[in-house]
């Protein structure tokens, strides 16, 4: 078994290529040019392509050489508050990205599947009074990453219908865990409270809203469910991946204070709030049904692995 993870380097690509690892596969995938390998320093025996996915003919070539039987599409632009201050790199490495992963697949014949990581940002505003997104819920997206994100879905839908690349679309809810960057919202609380721990900010935790209710899954079943979709997710099909419960935020930061090694308290500051719908929750019904995957992690053990991994930086 060969796979080929593209954003290897990254969040979620190094804990696939991890899993990949354990069930005894040749892990292949790209790095962005310039890019950390930090999260793969602990991993022996993957190979890791310097690669920037806008090059089609690179990504052909590569794919061409590798000939992967599963290919996981994780790399791209994942932050919608940068996509909305500079939208034109976003939607060249979202969207053109994955048009020459789609296109190499196609040449690499109808055996090779591809997993296509897109994003619970493509449903955008949901309607309060919505206790879970089911699949079939409309798409609304609100920024430029949500728009490149339903172009990736929908082209994995185009290349199964007119191509028969087996592709498999899936819209993953909010995961946490550790090794993610700044910039979501766990790891910029467990990023304070270490700062706070080590004397270099006081001991004040700031936040935004702490009633907005999310769906937060463990990074580790976020990519199990990739794999399980790899191997029996149906071609062409688009499968929510997430835990299936709302979490309010206040909830994650009672989590990560339980673990605080100091005193510390919190103060909700008024530029911290976004202008959000308070409530966004999967249903994780079809790929239950698909695969029979299910999230096993408890918040409490994910909270405490992003502190001590914060820690350890």
């Amino acid at each position: 078994m060969r796979i080929f993870i593209t954003g290897m380097e990254g969040f979620v690509g190094s804990h696939l290529a991890e899993l990949g690892l354990e069930h005894k596969a040749e892990v292949f995938g790209t790095a962005y040019p310039g890019s950390s390998r930090r999260n793969l320093e602990h991993l022996e025996g993957v190979h890791v392509h310097d690669l920037d996915i806008t090059q089609g003919p690179a990504v052909d070539a590569l794919l061409a050489q590798i000939k992967p039987d599963w290919i996981f599409h994780l790399a791209g632009q994942s932050n919608p508050a940068l996509s909305l201050k500079d939208p034109e790199p976003t939607l060249n490495i979202n969207i053109m990205g994955t048009l020459h992963v789609l296109e190499s697949a196609r040449r690499l014949g109808p055996e090779t599947r591809v997993v296509i990581a897109g994003s619970a940002d493509e449903y955008g505003c949901v309607d309060e009074h919505i206790k879970t997104i089911a699949e079939t819920y409309p798409l609304n997206p609100g920024s430029p990453y949500a728009v490149s994100k339903v172009c990736q879905d929908l082209m994995g839908l185009a290349y199964w219908q007119q191509h028969h690349v087996q592709a498999i679309r899936v819209r993953p809810f909010n995961h946490i865990g550790p090794r993610q960057a700044l910039g979501f919202v766990a790891t910029d609380f467990a990023s304070q409270i270490v700062a706070i721990e080590r004397g270099q900010l006081d001991p004040k935790l700031e936040t935004g809203n702490l009633d907005v209710i999310r769906d937060f899954t463990d990074v580790r079943d976020i990519v199990r469910g990739y794999w399980s979709l790899a191997k029996s997710g149906k071609s062409g099909e688009v499968y929510n991946l997430g835990s299936g419960r709302g979490i309010h935020i206040h909830q994650l930061v009672k989590g990560l204070l339980k673990h605080a090694q100091v005193p510390i308290t919190v103060h909700m500051k008024h530029e911290r709030i976004r202008h959000e719908r308070l409530r966004k929750v999967a249903s994780i019904a079809k790929i239950k049904r698909a695969t029979g995957w299910k999230p096993e992690i408890p918040l409490t053990q994910t909270l405490l692995d992003i502190l001590i991994d914060w820690r350890s930086r």
